[in-house]
């Protein structure tokens, strides 16, 4: 019974993941591949056909397999990111949000483009 609920439940975050991965493709600012890394990651534990199905995808199975493989992220990725967070806090500064709300955004914002271009590059 345990092992048919975690089951479930390791299918139920891959999907979910995927289609959120999926949703990614088509909403500007939100990210299609850490949701994919996600689906693929529960996909291991509990759906490996998902797992094979995102590994061999043409468009993001290199990408998923050299974050396994190096922890590598593409530089033009770097880029895209990085662009879409200075947008992200552009747009913030000139919002009607709370000073603490404007700083903080912006210091999480900065810790994760220095997280994101200490990866190594594919």
């Amino acid at each position: 019974m345990k092992r048919a609920l975690a089951l479930v439940m390791w299918r139920a975050l891959a999907l979910a993941s995927a289609a959120l991965g999926f949703i990614g493709v088509f909403v500007p600012g939100l990210p299609t591949v850490p949701f994919l890394l996600l689906a693929a990651w529960a996909g291991g534990r509990g759906w490996p056909a998902l797992e094979a199905w995102l590994l061999d995808h043409p468009k993001h199975g290199a990408a998923i397999r050299r974050w396994r493989e190096r922890r590598a992220i593409a530089r033009r990725a770097k880029w895209f990111a990085s662009a879409t967070m200075a947008v992200s806090v552009a747009l913030i500064a000139v919002s009607a949000a709370p000073p603490a709300l404007q700083i903080g955004v912006t210091l999480i914002v900065a810790t994760v483009a220095l997280w994101l271009w200490s990866r190594p590059e594919a």
